[in-house]
């Protein structure tokens, strides 16, 4: 059973910075994508950064150049650094993970294992 432990959500001001991080058991390989998607309420889950087990990441538009993803020391917890956030950045933020082919898609619903989510809450 593939569990997820996530941590780091909370409310912070505009144009500080925050980490999540997510520890992953239980996968049943070791070739995956695994990332961090985020939701607001009456939105579709969006995908935030995503990198595989070979260390290779992938951002939605609106984060690049201020949010980072990246493996620890362990392949099977990844951290996501959060700098510069925006009230715009505001949402529960989940941990996912699916099995890695050729890329990691984007789309929310070809990911086969979820976390509970974590909210971060940036106000101005």
């Amino acid at each position: 059973q593939v569990q997820f432990l996530e941590s780091g959500g909370g409310s912070v001001q505009a144009g500080e910075s925050q980490t999540l991080s997510c520890r992953m058991s239980g996968y049943p390989g070791n070739s995956y994508c695994m990332g961090w998607f985020r939701q607001t309420p009456g939105q579709e889950r969006e995908a935030v950064a995503i990198i595989n087990s070979g260390n290779s990441p992938t951002y939605a538009d609106s984060v690049k150049g201020r949010f980072t993803i990246s493996h620890g020391s362990a392949r099977n917890t990844v951290y996501l650094q959060m700098n510069d956030l925006k009230p715009e950045d505001t949402a529960m933020y989940y941990c996912a993970a699916r099995p890695f082919n050729d890329f990691c898609p984007k789309r929310h619903s070809v990911y086969n294992y979820w976390g509970q989510g974590t909210q971060v809450t940036v106000s101005s």
